[in-house]
């Protein structure tokens, strides 16, 4: 018979950190933690298999599970000696989500249930704070009233300013018993008025909606776009903890905060947290009061004049310090955790992987393997291929003007320049438009996801370092500043405000999240470098790996910024790009409106030297790497003007009739370019088009051999091959080239002549054009869009759709087609391989820096990936990943 729910507590614990799927990451590590005898308030959990159980059965519950809860709660109330319901010494509890992966904010919670209007009295005299009693149960009704009831918290807090403002006050902390009285009295009117019911007395009816409702958050909206954005399957479920609640309110001996046990910005080995006195766990991770630091450290460091809990509560703070190594020699990682102090006494409600920027992971990954905690392969399979994105675009230009308008918190490091926005709806239209864009607001919350993952970067006027704004922000490697206190935002008018300089939708703010500097305008940035703990961790991947990296580019700048990020070769020069600078673009038109044979030879033949100098030039950044140069590959007519004032001035340029250009124009016109005449289909038609870029290359080989005494072998590419006749066809022209410059030059030319497989047909036929071509490259974008019949530029429209729908896991243009595309990719390499064993194999599409794409490539035994420069890192630490058997799931 399944068992449906486990307890933990009181120094025991019914599972434990391996029943992590069973049990989700919070009531796993919640059971770990009692195991370990730290002081973790008792409760119990219900397990995901009913999350799942529950929505496939209409909003039911497995039968058994009424008892085991009742034997839980039983449990509970038999280590605290209180009762569930008792008007003299009633037990509270919390409800709250706990999903495998951390999804921080993304579900709802309940505090304080078992609250009703005879045991808020027996909490009144069980504490001896009668004020403290009914500001808990003013807590619950807002909570559970928004979160099972479906009434705006807003209600609530309007009641509650009005109150305040008739009372003379500012602060929760002045009102006094008989005002919160009075305030719980109004909040259950709201209640009645709002849903037509009572709010609930009993109990028992709150313990199920609660649980109820953290069940079915599972499938709301942010909780949706969260699991989409982070690629956490629906089937996966969350699980429910009932657990003992601890009071951080009950006083000026109380407090609750969050911490890490190292800098989740900068991975320094440091205790990092925020605390509140006087407080509960939401109004720290809510960002409705800006927090104190636990150290004096900490203080300093942000220049905060509120005492630090290492000099208020010392002692309290030296337990918290030994709970903080002793969780992180266990985990053997940095922790999140969160922690209340009741009375003086401290209690611990979660520990988990703490979620932190590529920095910080990579320092906290290198200095553990220097502290003896990891080895390098666990080092390497912990960093998230995708984060070192974060690492590797360009940070402000340490040089340039900056005009700071107002400082927050550094909760988020990097920069960003955008379009100041004031919602997440806003954001997101803008960011669908091309614009980039920083959302601004007094406070985030879940229900903003969507914005924020639109947003270039954050900006809020509250909370802290642990504000969800931070924690969100750092997950998504997204620079952002919080608790920007001298900010003033007005959404409604759409202004943000600091002592008197006004900024207004739509004009540009630069955030820097390392510092938490505020400035107007856009700020020039540098480019990134791999040095420290990067390239140490990136030595160390490889180190593993076996799959080779190359990158995508055909201009100085581009491979020179390759080769500093580690790739070993260029994968993909894209000839044509050469093709529409200056003078060329001139030759080219010239080429494409000739009516004969000579008259395109003669235009070729001034576009000659310039590709040979592209080459030559590429040549000596790679200083003998591997070059494979795709040669001419789309349709003639996107090289041709489009505009009637273009067209004139090309007419003018060339020395013809608008008329000419028009009636080339219309002749080249294709209803499908992507089926069209491109590709080897020009080099048939026009061979010497084909002829004058191989010729290019070998002459820009024989210049670099001459001059550098190193052979130069490059990697001829043969785009859209359909058929060997059609290979067989361009090699000879190529053949032939090399023999005429090979004479000419005196040198020994070396090169190899392949193929990009982008064609389904091609793929099929591998055994075969693997008779003539030296090589495959993979041309994953144009292999998806003709395996599907898809446009990469036309299906954004409705592939995110699809993927709600659950047609498609992921978008096949960012992450590999694995069953359909993979499956082509597979039977090329096999019968490629077999028509020639020593066949080099690899992909060239955007596929290759995906790092699921990567164990993909990995697996069906490519030689290499190549992808854009600024993801050769991520491709490395992938292909590395693959190699030991896949990424460690840290969460």
């Amino acid at each position: 018979m399944a068992k449906w729910v486990y307890c933990f507590g009181d120094g025991k614990a019914e599972g434990g950190a391996e029943m992590r799927n069973l049990l989700g990451g919070k009531g796993a590590n919640l059971a770990e933690m009692s195991s370990l005898g730290l002081p973790v308030p008792p409760g119990f959990t219900i397990t995901t298999e009913v999350c799942n159980w529950h929505h496939a059965n209409n909003s039911a519950y497995p039968p058994e599970l009424k008892d085991e809860v009742e034997a839980g709660l039983a449990t509970i109330e038999k280590i605290l000696g209180a009762g569930f319901g008792d008007a003299n010494n009633p037990l509270l509890v919390s409800v709250r989500s706990g999903a495998r992966a951390s999804m921080p904010g993304m579900m709802d919670t309940v505090l304080n249930l078992g609250l009703n209007d005879r045991t808020v009295l027996g909490l009144g005299k069980s504490s001896g704070d009668e004020r403290f009693a009914y500001d808990s149960y003013r807590r619950f009704i807002q909570m559970y009233s928004n979160v099972v009831l479906d009434v705006g918290h807003h209600y609530f807090e309007e009641a509650l300013e009005l109150k305040k403002e008739d009372l003379g006050v500012h602060m929760d902390t002045d009102l006094k018993a008989d005002d919160w009285r009075a305030i719980v009295a109004q909040y259950k009117k709201i209640v009645e008025k709002r849903t037509g019911k009572p709010f609930p007395q009993e109990p028992r009816e709150q313990l199920w909606g609660a649980v109820g409702a953290v069940f079915n958050s599972w499938m709301n909206q942010r909780a949706i776009t969260y699991r989409r954005l982070h690629a956490i399957p629906e089937s996966w479920g969350t699980a429910v903890n009932v657990q003992a609640m601890v009071f951080g309110n009950m006083g000026e001996d109380c407090a609750t905060g969050v911490a890490f046990t190292r800098d989740p910005s900068t991975g320094a080995n440091l205790f990092y947290g925020e605390y509140l006195v006087n407080a509960q766990g939401e109004d720290v991770v809510a960002g409705i009061r800006t927090p104190q630091h636990l150290t004096v450290q900490g203080k300093l460091a942000q220049k905060s004049d509120a005492p630090a809990m290492e000099e208020v509560m010392p002692e309290v703070f030296g337990q918290l310090d030994a709970i903080r190594h002793k969780l992180e020699a266990h985990y053997r990682d940095m922790q999140d955790i969160e922690f209340t102090v009741q009375r003086g006494k401290l209690y611990m409600l979660q520990t988990r992987n703490g979620k932190r920027t590529a920095k910080a992971a990579l320092k906290i990954a290198v200095d553990m393997v220097r502290d003896g905690l990891i080895d390098k392969k666990e080092a390497v399979a912990r960093i998230v291929p995708a984060s070192l994105d974060q690492l590797l675009h360009p940070t402000l230009d340490p040089k340039a003007t900056r005009k700071v308008i107002a400082k927050g918190l550094p909760a988020s490091p990097g920069a960003a320049s955008g379009k100041i926005v004031f919602t997440a709806d806003e954001a997101e239209k803008q960011a669908r438009a091309g614009e980039k864009v920083i959302l601004v607001r007094r406070e985030t919350s879940p229900e903003d996801i969507h914005g924020m993952n639109a947003a270039q970067g954050i900006l809020t006027s509250t909370g802290g370092m642990t504000s969800h704004a931070a924690v969100v922000a750092r997950g998504m490697g997204k620079p952002c500043i919080a608790g920007a206190g001298d900010v003033r935002i007005d959404g409604a008018a759409g202004t943000l405000s600091v002592r008197g300089t006004v900024v207004k939708t739509g004009e540009f703010l630069t955030l820097d999240g390392t510092t938490g500097e505020i400035m107007l305008g856009v700020v020039p940035t540098v480019q990134p470098e791999l040095s420290g703990d990067f390239a140490e961790l990136m030595a160390w991947a490889d180190e593993f790996r076996t799959l080779g990296i190359r990158a995508n580019a055909e201009t100085p700048t581009d491979a020179g910024q390759a080769r500093k990020f580690g790739a070993e070769g260029i994968g993909l020069c894209r000839t044509e790009h050469m093709f529409f600078e200056g003078e060329r673009i001139v030759a080219v038109r010239e080429m494409i409106l000739a009516d004969d044979e000579k008259a395109r030879r003669i235009a070729l033949g001034k576009i000659q030297p310039m590709q040979r100098q592209d080459f030559v030039a590429l040549f000596e950044i790679m200083a003998g790497l591997p070059v494979t140069i795709r040669l001419l590959d789309p349709p003639l007519h996107e090289f041709l003007p489009k505009t009637q004032a273009d067209m004139e001035q090309v007419a003018k340029d060339i020395g013809v009739s608008v008329t000419e250009i028009e009636a080339r124009a219309n002749k080249l016109h294709e209803f499908n370019p992507m089926l069209g005449h491109r590709g080897v289909r020009l080099g048939i038609s026009y061979p010497e088009i084909y002829e004058m870029q191989a010729r290019a290359i070998f002459e820009a080989v024989a210049e670099v051999q001459k001059k550098h005494g190193k052979t130069v072998i490059p990697e001829i590419m043969i785009p859209l091959v359909a058929t060997r006749k059609e290979l067989d066809l361009m090699k000879a022209v190529i053949d032939q080239v090399a023999s005429e410059v090979g004479q000419l030059s005196g040198e020994k030319l070396e090169y190899l002549v392949g193929t990009m497989i982008e064609l389904p047909r091609a793929a099929l036929r591998a055994g075969d054009i693997a008779g003539s071509a030296e090589f495959f490259s993979f041309g994953t974008n144009d292999l998806t869009q003709t395996t599907f019949g898809l446009s990469r530029d036309d299906s954004a429209s409705f592939l995110e759709k699809y993927q709600q729908r659950g047609i498609f896991e992921h978008d096949p243009f960012a992450s590999l087609d694995i069953e359909g595309v993979g499956e082509l990719i597979e039977i090329a390499c096999e019968r490629g391989r077999k028509a020639r064993p020593g066949l080099k194999l690899g992909i060239c599409g955007e596929h290759g820096g995906d790092p699921a794409s990567v164990f993909f490539c990995h697996k069906a035994g490519l030689d290499y990936v190549s992808c854009s420069p600024y993801r050769v890192p991520i491709a490395r630490l992938a292909a590395a990943q693959a190699a030991l058997g896949g990424p460690l799931k840290t969460e």
